[in-house]
């Protein structure tokens, strides 16, 4: 399926029918949409599991719509509080992914009108409680592409500023590169009602307000996320891929990283970053292939670290020790700190 997690499809979705398939979370990772990084990260993939599970099963409690079925253990498909031992299988029912065309380097969404339901929304869906440093509205900000006045800001928030309210970008999905559209420009693909664009907004903000406290519950601050979303067969909105975990949210600990940004710090300072960032200007469709280098492998000690990152919180939020070994979220931010001379 991707870079960091497997799709089996057990049966495919049809127009008026959804499937069913598992996700298979791999210990891979990807950052700055290059694909599979050259390290593995243990216990990452059972960790992302649990996470993400345990999410699904808070939203489904609190009334949303969400494709999650379970965790498949033993052969058998259970919620989180039956499993014995941490898993990295979860079972899903699967929408239609429907791909736009590329013509002369632009997307034709045309290929979404007249489809009712049971589809895959192709829009990302981003949260901003603030501005932390690598924020990409903050980048975008500084750049001149966004204006404060688009946001109603007079300044651009430091970045330990909270928002009030928070932000809600959305961007592409299933583009060659992920690009940031404004509300008017996600209408005018004409697949979004105004109405249902409204209504995304209200479940992107209620769905971060979810996460950001349960997090606060473990001393974490929730920055900012992405999700993803879906109509079912009816057109109703509907949770899908996961949501909450450290690779689609942003944590922080007393303002140290706790989530794949520690990664993405690491590479910032290399020249294979550089060469990523040239070529993505130069050309932001086929911009891989103008990349000749290989990004390094990060050192062990921090593939360590950010293991122990997913673990903990794994740990923490389910209040289960499903792994052994782990120091606690405060030791992990200090040696992370360290590692990184932050």
């Amino acid at each position: 399926m991707g870079s960091v997690k497997d799709l089996i499809v057990l049966s495919s979705p049809h127009e008026e029918k959804p499937g069913r398939g598992k996700f298979i979370f791999s210990d891979r990772y990807s950052v700055f949409d290059w694909g599979e990084m050259p390290d593995h990260i243990p216990l990452k993939g059972a960790s992302l599991c649990l996470i993400g599970a345990y999410f699904f099963e808070q939203l489904e409690r609190a009334g949303f719509l969400t494709h999650y079925q379970g965790i498949e253990e033993e052969g058998k498909n259970k919620r989180l509080f039956e499993l014995k031992n941490p898993a990295n299988e979860m079972v899903v029912s699967l929408v239609r992914i429907i791909q736009p065309p590329e013509i002369e380097g632009k997307y034709d969404y045309n290929i979404y009108q007249g489809i009712r339901g049971n589809f895959l929304i192709p829009f990302e869906f981003i949260y901003r409680n603030s501005l932390p440093a690598g924020s990409s509205l903050r980048k975008r900000l500084e750049r001149g592409e966004v204006k404060l006045k688009d946001y109603g800001w007079d300044r651009i928030p430091a970045p330990e500023e909270r928002l009030s309210p928070p932000v809600v970008d959305v961007s592409t999905k299933l583009e060659e590169q992920d690009r940031y559209l404004s509300w008017q420009e996600v209408e005018e693909t004409g697949i979004l009602q105004k109405e249902e664009i409204e209504e995304i907004r209200r479940t992107v903000l209620a769905i971060d307000g979810l996460i950001t406290k349960e997090v606060e519950r473990i001393n974490l601050k929730n920055e900012d996320g992405k999700i993803e979303l879906a109509f079912d067969k009816d057109r109703n909105l509907m949770v899908v891929d996961v949501v909450g975990t450290p690779d689609e949210s942003r944590y922080t600990f007393r303002g140290i990283h706790l989530s794949k940004e520690i990664a993405r710090e690491f590479y910032r300072k290399t020249s294979w970053f550089e060469k990523v960032e040239k070529a993505k200007l130069q050309n932001p469709v086929g911009w891989r292939g103008l990349v000749k280098a290989s990004p390094p492998p990060l050192p062990s000690s921090l593939v360590q670290l950010i293991s122990w990152v997913y673990q903990r919180i794994a740990m923490d939020l389910t209040e289960r020790n499903w792994f052994s070994d782990v120091p606690s979220l405060e030791e992990i931010g200090e040696r992370i700190s360290q590692e990184l001379l932050i």
